[in-house]
């Protein structure tokens, strides 16, 4: 089974991608006044923020990865490892599915937590 920070890496670099490839999608039709109900309509914003989080939290794994921390087994390492990825994977999940249907906004306590505990467990571990 491959270490914890090479899967950091790997899913990184695969968010990014996807990311990119989700804002090539909406660009095609970004310029549309109405787009997703318009530019500040509940829809497009929810899937904008998606779409960044796609990038950004790909980029925060692939940080991650290369600091001593992912290096490390067990302990608040390990954890952190595990959070990032949930994280990663739950944000952008929890925005597009909320662009879809609202209900799913009682959903990103996961994600949140996740994202916190991982930046937590990574200070602990480096400091």
């Amino acid at each position: 089974m491959e270490t914890a920070h090479a899967l950091n890496l790997q899913l990184g670099w695969v968010l990014v991608l996807a990311g990119m490839l989700a804002g090539a999608a909406l660009g095609v039709g970004f310029h549309g006044e109405r787009f997703l109900g318009g530019y500040t309509s509940w829809r497009r914003r929810l899937v904008r923020l998606g779409h960044v989080a796609l990038v950004a939290l790909g980029g925060l794994n692939v940080l991650f990865a290369l600091t001593p921390c992912a290096a490390a087994q067990g302990g608040p390492a390990r954890v952190a490892a595990l959070a990032w990825l949930v994280g990663a994977v739950a944000m952008p999940t929890v925005c597009f599915l909320t662009a879809w249907r609202r209900p799913f906004r009682h959903l990103f306590a996961l994600p949140v937590t996740a994202l916190l505990t991982a930046v937590v467990a990574t200070l602990v571990h480096l400091a």
